[in-house]
């Protein structure tokens, strides 16, 4: 059987419905779309060999420019960020690419573009809302920052969610009914909340990132789908591994762009969420891949301990296929 993050292997087969994973200024660097899971990729190159690359950061609410090098994933970008600006690590809820604003079309996720200049949005505003579910979908599309927080990348026009206008995008789900979720992956907080049960309500706590005063418009209603928009101008991307140091590349082929965009999109048709990481991921690892059974076998060496439905599978191979022979 495939395997794949939302599901551990050798439990019943689950459906989800709300969840998406997990992402200008001056000249700089930063964008990322693609990163390998679980120490897929290359081996590491010795040290010495190591990219040393410079970017430049500032805090989106508002800050000096600071300067970053030396890390080789999300987690270590939030350390390099938070000791440039002397705070801590865990106050930084996401980063945006060449925006200070809260744009969930310009996250920061896997690859950072060499020219691209990081915005670290950081705690802001705590608040407490209570929720009637008059509906299964709460019409919420989840990512994560890959560090632990989830938070709010989509709202849907007329849903649950949208009437209750203290919820915005980019807030942090900080509790769910007194349960604290730091730590958790965005799919089981999509889980979560749909399996909070129908015609109750619920409560949750939220962390909106701080703002300046430039910021305070209308909330918007999040992200388009991954592919809609295009994050960096530089002609190479750092490319930032869950295992093993960082790595230069060329930035994506048009194949890959259309392949991340049809593989995210069914993410979202099956599970619920979107994800171009991991959409990036599957998209290499079912490139030269003959068959469903053969691409099934490669996921399941590369994603480790959990399971795709058969369809789902069967569905991206196709697409890969499509977007390969230019049929996307």
């Amino acid at each position: 059987m495939p395997l794949g993050p939302w599901k551990k292997k050798n439990k019943s087969k689950e459906h989800l419905v709300e969840n998406e994973v997990v992402s200008g200024g001056h000249t700089g660097a930063g964008s990322l779309s693609k990163s390998a899971v679980n120490g897929a990729g290359l081996p590491a190159p010795p040290a010495n060999l190591r990219p040393k690359l410079v970017f430049h950061t500032q805090l989106a609410h508002g800050s000096p420019t600071g300067r970053i090098e030396g890390f080789g994933n999300v987690k270590e970008l939030y350390a390099k960020i938070a000791e440039a600006f002397n705070i801590s690590a865990p106050e930084i809820l996401f980063c945006t690419l060449n925006t200070h604003k809260i744009d969930m079309d310009k996250l920061l996720g896997g690859q950072i573009g060499l020219e691209d200049f990081i915005f670290a949005h950081v705690r802001g505003l705590k608040k407490e809302v209570e929720i009637y579910k008059s509906e299964d979908a709460l019409g919420l599309t989840i990512t994560d920052n890959g560090a632990g927080y989830a938070f709010i990348k989509r709202i849907k026009d007329g849903s649950v969610a949208d009437n209750v206008k203290v919820i915005c995008v980019g807030d942090h789900i900080e509790c769910i009914n007194g349960q604290n979720i730091v730590g958790t992956r965005h799919y089981e907080v999509a889980r979560m909340l749909k399996d909070l049960p129908k015609d109750k309500p619920f409560t949750l706590k939220l962390v909106e990132p701080m703002k300046a005063f430039d910021m305070l418009e209308p909330r918007s209603k999040g992200a388009k789908p991954a592919g809609e928009n295009k994050i960096g101008t530089g002609r190479g991307t750092l490319r930032l591994r869950s295992k093993g140091p960082a790595t230069v590349e060329d930035e994506p082929t048009e194949f890959e762009e259309k392949a991340v965009k049809k593989v995210d999109d069914l993410l979202e048709s099956y599970m619920g969420i979107r994800d171009t990481e991991l959409a990036a991921t599957m998209v290499e690892v079912g490139r030269d891949k003959k068959n469903p059974d053969e691409f099934a076998m490669a996921l399941d060496e590369t994603l480790g301990d959990f399971a795709f439905p058969d369809e789902f599978v069967f569905d991206v191979w196709g697409a890969i296929g499509d977007a390969r022979d230019g049929r996307l």
